[in-house]
């Protein structure tokens, strides 16, 4: 496929002028190109709940979401990778982020190794790949040669692979097994993909990690209840959490914080259950830490 003929790369007929435009101008023509975004985000949503549901089951067998690109595409990756261990309490090999020339890669650009597929395979083969595992190739025009190999390496290892992709038809999704389309079109900027099309990447990053979250049970209600309490924000916010789910007093939210080491999800079970401590953190682990179960096995 020529470069010329991806929808990323063509001209947008609504910002040929921009050059000449004001300040508020061109503030208002990329508010207007950024609106879009989110529709056709939506029009994905079956393809993302297909992802997650096999993400959901990843994390249940053990195995892992890996996010790999180039750019871009790859920051966004390693971005959302890095908030779930914080945000979720989850290690942080259950959701991985590897980007095309590594560590360096986030705040330099080293645009060449995006052409190295072999690079790509190497690096997710090094990561021991197997069929628990989930990768989500990311891809604004769906060809990028490392994110191509990285769904081959994937492929061979038996993992459930996805392209994340912002054209139709790509190399990527025909390598894939499963495809995510987020056809944002031409960009403000000819061939600026961190534009529309990396607004897109992030929604749907944000969707895939959260939702599979949602489903593992790292959330109650709308609460982020396996914080870690690592600053003192986030120990203002379990105790938080904690007197919002249980209706609770704020020295009765750090008195069952304390008795569970500041673990806000733990905290509420000991508190709505009336176990003990020990007991609390029993009961829940056999219920896979899913507060809502465990505490509706209680309650008969």
């Amino acid at each position: 496929m020529n470069i010329q003929h991806l929808n990323t790369e063509q001209r947008n007929p609504n910002t040929l002028e921009i050059d000449e435009c004001s300040t508020i101008e061109c503030l208002e023509k990329i508010a207007n190109e950024d609106a879009v975004v989110a529709g056709i985000v939506r029009q994905t949503l079956p393809s993302i709940a297909t992802v997650v549901d096999h993400v959901v089951a990843a994390f249940q067998k053990g195995g892992r979401l890996i996010y790999v690109g180039a750019g871009t595409s790859g920051r966004l990756g390693v971005l959302d990778a890095s908030e779930c261990p914080p945000t979720y309490g989850t290690p942080a090999t259950m959701v991985v982020g590897i980007i095309a020339g590594g560590e360096r890669a986030l705040t330099s650009a080293e645009e060449g190794i995006e052409d190295d597929e072999q690079a790509g395979a190497d690096d997710v083969a090094r990561l021991a790949v197997g069929r628990n595992d989930v990768i989500v190739a990311i891809a604004a025009s769906g060809r990028t040669p490392y994110a191509l190999g990285a769904l081959r390496s994937g492929n061979i290892a038996g993992a459930v692979t996805v392209a994340l992709v912002c054209t139709e038809k790509s190399p990527m999704s025909k390598m894939a097994m499963h495809t995510i389309e987020a056809v944002t079109g031409p960009e403000v900027i000819t061939g600026s993909t961190r534009m529309k099309a990396g607004t897109a990447q992030k929604l749907i990053l944000n969707m895939i990690s959260t939702t599979s979250m949602i489903g593992i049970g790292k959330v109650y209600s709308n609460l982020m209840v396996d914080v870690q309490p690592s600053n003192e924000k986030l120990v203002k916010r379990s105790q938080q959490i904690v007197m919002e789910a249980t209706g609770c007093t704020a020295a009765e939210a750090q008195a069952v914080l304390r008795d569970q080491s500041g673990h806000a999800k733990t905290a509420i079970f000991q508190y709505l259950s009336g176990l003990s401590p020990e007991e609390a953190r029993l009961q829940l682990q056999q219920h896979d830490g899913k507060l809502k179960q465990a505490l509706q096995h209680t309650a008969r």
